[in-house]
């Protein structure tokens, strides 16, 4: 069971690229992003929720099986977890909106704005995903603000 959730965590070979491996280990979640903002607000809300709880154990189990920290194979934390940036935010369907919202997302996961930085010290899989998800909430209040202000300048014209 730990081969198919270490395999499963690593995005299926993904996230042993030597080439910006938590990049290339997040593009699954374009695809989870798209399907998520294709449903009700409600189930949207939902599958953030539940990805978010099933990237802890994963993370937790696959981090120990490569040594007990938080290894750059694993990127589950960064395919789950995209979708959180996006949920709700219906200008997100968009294709461009969305890889762009993509694109901030990995300088967002690199910058680690606090308290992200912070949270990387919780043990286990609980640190691997929390500065993941509090860079994308601010990612997601980023994106809210600029779909506002979007809306604010086209009525005005």
């Amino acid at each position: 069971m730990e081969s198919i959730i270490t395999a499963f965590a690593t995005g299926f070979g993904l996230g042993y690229s030597p080439w910006l491996p938590g990049t290339i280990g997040a593009l699954p979640g374009l695809l989870l992003a798209w399907v998520i903002l294709r449903q009700s607000r409600r189930r949207q809300v939902l599958s953030v929720l539940f990805l978010i709880v099933l990237a802890v154990p994963v993370c937790h189990i696959t981090s120990n099986t490569l040594g007990g920290k938080d290894d750059s194979r694993i990127v589950a934390d960064e395919f789950l977890l995209f979708p959180a940036a996006v949920a709700l935010q219906s200008a997100a369907r968009h294709p461009a909106v969305l890889l762009g919202t993509f694109a901030v997302s990995r300088v967002m996961d690199g910058l680690k704005p606090p308290p992200a930085a912070q949270a990387e010290g919780f043990a286990g899989g609980l640190g691997i995903v929390l500065d993941d998800l509090i860079a994308n909430i601010y990612l997601w209040l980023l994106l809210a603000a600029g779909i506002a202000g979007q809306r604010r300048i086209s009525k005005h014209r």
